[in-house]
């Protein structure tokens, strides 16, 4: 039970921040901003139903996946072009953009991008998902690729990008909140590509002695553990996650520095990235669970290494 403790905790503080952003943050939009919403609305539309459609025909639920990366890209610089191309707008984007770049390029060296989009490697999650009790049947795997899959993630990736809208038509020049937001987010992109760097390096040494007939028992230390503890993976047990999440807080703060925050820091569009920290904690149990039934040693691994702190560093031998 304890090691659900911190999803419950969080999840009580999103809905917390949510219901507050939404009572005390300030619910107009002008009409610019309505509609650049409403294209918003419809590229995001779109992108359902491709998702939905092309997952089922092609059995490859990775649709999204695939364009998680890339639909903030168009989001950010669709708000930008109707926002006159403001400064911070701007820098918003330029921001999503090299994070974008950067995810993309990740994900395609799984071989998820095909030149048929539809096809590619599928995250090896939803293969096991697919496995589950619950979800084990036609009926409700399609219930679950509609709403979660498809509408859940494509409502997520829509509304992270929504404090770039809040921001747009404020007279408030570019300032201190600004460059916080600017550097922030890019530190904590360097951390995210740092860390999936080293997993990429890890797992393609890793495959390499399998290739050459060798089990886990036969590899090299660090490699006979099965999962990695190198780099920044032996002090956080998700070190990509936490940037990942870390980079759509801090963009929040280019909200902030608009002036169009009430009671300091609390705007409606807070709530898409509070609710992608949600996501993360569904998807960091999931990956976990996986990883503890593959690997003797995760659990131990789990009791000395936090989630996102770099409290202790990971020793096989205590």
């Amino acid at each position: 039970m304890k090691k659900y403790i911190g999803t419950v905790l969080t999840a009580l503080v999103v809905i917390g921040l949510s219901i507050t952003a939404l009572f005390v943050g300030d619910l107009s939009l002008d009409n610019v901003q309505l509609e650049t919403l409403l294209i918003l609305a419809i590229i995001c539309g779109g992108s359902i139903l491709y998702c939905f459609i092309a997952g089922e025909l092609a059995h490859n639920n990775s649709q999204m996946d695939k364009l998680w990366s890339i639909l903030p890209i168009a989001y950010t610089w669709v708000i930008a072009a109707k926002g006159g191309m403001d400064i911070r707008l701007v820098v918003y984007a330029i921001i999503v953009t090299l994070w974008g770049i950067r995810l993309t390029i990740n994900f395609a060296r799984k071989g998820a991008y095909r030149l048929k989009f539809w096809t590619g490697e599928e995250d090896y999650r939803w293969a096991v998902l697919r496995k589950t009790k619950i979800l084990g049947n036609r009926f409700t795997w399609c219930a679950f690729d509609l709403f979660f899959i498809s509408i859940y993630q494509n409502l997520i990736v829509l509304t992270i990008c929504l404090p770039a809208l809040a921001c747009m038509g404020s007279t408030i020049p570019f300032g201190v909140f600004d460059y916080v937001a600017s550097v922030s987010s890019m530190l904590f992109l360097i951390l995210e590509t740092v860390a999936d760097e080293q997993q990429w390096r890890f797992h393609q040494n890793k495959k390499k002695f399998l290739r050459e007939g060798k089990t886990l028992d036969d590899m090299p230390e660090p490699y006979n553990i099965g999962f990695n503890t190198t780099g920044l993976w032996g002090y956080f047990r998700h070190p990509n996650y936490l940037g990942e999440q870390a980079i759509w807080l801090c963009l929040y703060i280019f909200a902030i520095g608009a002036g169009v925050c009430k009671a300091a820091i609390f705007n409606w569009s807070m709530i898409g990235p509070l609710f992608l920290v949600l996501l993360f904690c569904g998807s960091s149990a999931l990956g976990e669970a996986i990883s503890s039934s593959k690997y003797p040693l995760y659990a131990k691994y789990q009791q000395q290494v936090f989630k996102y702190l770099p409290i202790r560093k990971f020793n096989p031998d205590k």
